[in-house]
């Protein structure tokens, strides 16, 4: 969908159920789509997610460098949009992705490999 200016924007439709934080931002949980494998977490606005859903690859706002990202332009571990979901409160995105190469920046396959931190175990009575 286009503004008045021509430009493409998000739906104003899935725009309006979107909670988004003081930044305008909505977190996307990335969830390899075989697996399930949570792969990382980015941040995403507006513009992020109309990419991420019009391109068929996984763009994020880059809070730190302040400037859109599509993951894999850089470093060659691109992700491949399969689905998108809301989640109800709709302050958080869950986007199931064919992960190519490791997710993580440092090179691992997933944001959480490295730091298992130790955790009483529950169990169900």
């Amino acid at each position: 969908m286009d503004d008045a200016t021509g430009n493409a924007r998000l739906d104003p439709a899935i725009a309006e159920l979107l909670k988004r934080d003081r930044h305008g931002l909505v977190a996307a949980v990335v969830q390899q789509h075989d697996t399930l494998e949570v792969l990382m977490v980015g941040w995403m606005d507006d513009e992020a997610l109309r990419r991420t859903l019009t391109e068929g690859r996984v763009t994020f706002w880059s809070r730190s460098r302040e400037e859109y990202w599509r993951k894999g332009d850089t470093s060659g571990h691109a992700q491949w949009v399969k689905t998108v979901r809301l989640d109800c409160d709709g302050d958080a995105l869950l986007v199931s992705v064919d992960q190519e190469g490791g997710a993580c920046h440092t090179g691992d396959h997933t944001c959480f490999d490295a730091r298992l931190l130790p955790a009483a175990v529950g169990t169900r009575e």
